[in-house]
């Protein structure tokens, strides 16, 4: 499951909006634009997964910053979503040439709903400000997208689980997060080169450079095979021939150094 953010574009929050108490109004995804992750939203992306909530009878939750694992976290519900065409006036006027994927929801207001209730007081007063959405990819294209070899990655089919605000770097799993957004990228690359695409320098240099920072975290994690070996290996005596056997025995290639440069040795091969 990955996830996205922006900066959200609520149109409404609340009475003070014209909105029940609780309610809000905003746009999760845009359409037509490259962002941040290499990624284009197409529009249709979203219909099949809409209909399939739909038909299920279930809303699709609001989840404070992704937190599925405290129920607490889970803030609101979907009550109305849909695609808005470019030109929709419904969009906000910076996004009235590209449209998105606009939903209508409801933050719980009940006494126990605290985190509920603290989220839609920042929402109100525009200190929570940007929205993210969990999704699977169904479908998708690799496209060239600039006359300077950019390729893209076309999103033409999400499914859909989540959406909710999120403070910018506040996540409890970042760290993790970033990791799995590291490994689409490297996805997309990868994707990209199967489909005739020259890796750039810049893009060489910056899988290396992540190739020896993981290295690093890999060796970290598990200890060195040699010094393991070293530490098993009994002192060479003269009444312990098995001990100097094990002594003169050549050393073993940590198996996290292995990985490393079989990883390393593939992705040579590729670009």
């Amino acid at each position: 499951m990955l996830t996205k953010s922006m900066p959200v574009f609520m149109k409404a929050v609340g009475e003070s909006d014209g909105l029940e108490d609780g309610t809000f109004e905003a746009i999760v995804s845009v359409f037509g634009n490259v962002d941040s992750y290499g990624d284009r939203v197409m529009k249709g992306a979203f219909e099949k997964t809409l209909e399939e909530w739909t038909a299920s009878g279930n809303p699709i939750p609001v989840y404070y910053s992704h937190r599925m694992d405290d129920p607490d976290y889970n803030i609101g519900l979907v009550l109305d979503a849909k695609e808005l065409a470019p030109g929709d006036k419904q969009l906000p006027e910076p996004l009235m040439e590209l449209g998105g994927l606009w939903v209508r929801g409801q933050i719980d207001q009940h006494e126990e709903a605290r985190k509920a209730r603290q989220a839609y007081r920042l929402m109100k007063g525009r200190r929570l400000t940007q929205f993210s959405f969990a999704y699977d990819i169904v479908d998708y294209a690799v496209v060239k997208a600039s006359a300077d070899d950019e390729y893209v990655w076309e999103l033409r089919e999400l499914k859909l689980y989540e959406v909710g605000p999120t403070p910018i770097g506040a996540n409890q799993e970042t760290e993790l997060l970033s990791v799995k957004s590291a490994a689409h990228h490297a996805d997309r690359l990868a994707a990209g080169l199967k489909a005739g695409r020259v890796i750039s320098a810049k893009n060489e240099s910056e899988l290396r450079t992540a190739y020896e920072s993981i290295g690093r975290v890999l060796d970290a994690l598990e200890p060195d095979e040699d010094s393991k070996a070293s530490e098993r290996a009994p002192a060479k005596t003269a009444d312990d021939p098995d001990g100097a056997k094990a002594a003169e025995e050549p050393t073993r290639m940590s198996s996290a150094r292995a990985r490393q440069l079989i990883a390393l040795e593939s992705a040579s091969e590729s670009i």
